[in-house]
């Protein structure tokens, strides 16, 4: 048998890829463009001579031939992680705490499965999370290793890192009945004489408000809660309108439970960063820590895309 090409960015990508279910998507996690990742995957088929996965398929269906290379895939890239991370504990050591603060209130939907994943890799780390208002300035007063935050500022910050995690759309969710479901999709005049119903944070937390009524000088009448579920409720009982990420509410547009529209016309996007004390920006454990919560998001969430 000649030399075999296998390594390890294959086992990657062949892991990716079940994980995504589409090459596009393994090639944001892969951080490759996705002619190269076909590329490669074309590479390994002409050498072993056969397809490891059907092309067609949604999500992606691996032949005997990639299931039988994912199984390997499984097994080394573990040892693997394993290994790295126990040299990691040699030279930096493992104890300590990994507290994360987040600005969003639906962060707590995807960061808690990657706070469980985490946890496997680093038990000895501990780890806690809560909502702040102002998660970054926790990181100066020491009191936080992670903040969720949805703008980076690094350009003002420079003893703080801003390491980006994901974009996502931001919709509007209206009663079933609403007559602005008609249009072709929402402007600032269209919440004018709405009431809008808000997490209790201040203004230049809320992506709406700060990047499309401000700007237009458009201020609705405002209502408040404290949980997504509750904000659902009043929409759909035709007590206001709201906007929030699609991937927080896609389950409910999907029972018909309220329905969404589009800000803007190329739609309003909204942006996730991981911010860390620079120092501990090479940390293996907040290196690992970023990448599951960018691999999990992308996996999990309805219409994310890596920035």
């Amino acid at each position: 048998m000649p030399q075999s090409p296998l390594e390890l960015r294959h086992l990657k990508t062949l892991r990716a890829l079940r994980e995504t279910g589409n090459l596009s998507r393994a090639a944001q996690v892969l951080n490759v463009t996705q002619s190269a990742l076909s590329h490669q995957l074309k590479g390994l088929e002409s050498h072993y001579g056969t397809e490891l996965f059907e092309r067609k398929s949604s999500p992606v269906q691996f032949t005997a031939a990639g299931q039988r290379l994912l199984r390997l895939a499984d097994v080394v890239l573990q040892h693997v992680d394993d290994g790295e991370r126990d040299v990691a504990r040699l030279v930096e050591g493992a104890a300590g705490s990994l507290r994360i603060a987040v600005e969003c209130h639906t962060c707590f939907d995807w960061l808690m499965p990657a706070m469980d994943a985490f946890r496997t890799r680093w038990p000895d780390l501990d780890i806690v999370s809560g909502f702040h208002a102002d998660p970054v300035g926790l990181l100066h007063q020491g009191k936080a290793e992670v903040a969720i935050v949805s703008e980076s500022a690094e350009s003002e910050e420079s003893n703080v890192a801003f390491l980006p995690l994901f974009g996502f759309e931001i919709v509007a969710i209206l009663p079933n009945d609403h007559a602005l479901l008609s249009r072709p999709h929402l402007t600032a005049r269209h919440f004018a004489n709405q009431t809008l119903i808000t997490y209790p944070v201040p203004d230049e937390m809320l992506d709406l408000v700060r990047r499309v009524l401000a700007p237009a000088g458009v201020a609705p009448a405002r209502r408040t809660t404290e949980l997504t579920v509750a904000m659902l409720q009043l929409v759909a009982s035709g007590r206001g309108l709201a906007a929030l990420p699609l991937w927080a509410v896609k389950s409910y547009l999907d029972r018909g439970y309220v329905a969404s529209q589009r800000i803007g016309a190329h739609g309003l996007t909204g942006r996730l960063y991981a911010a860390v004390p620079a120092p501990l920006r090479e940390r293996p454990y907040v290196a690992e820590f970023v990448r599951l919560m960018r691999e999990m998001s992308l996996a999990t969430l309805p219409g994310v895309t890596l920035l």
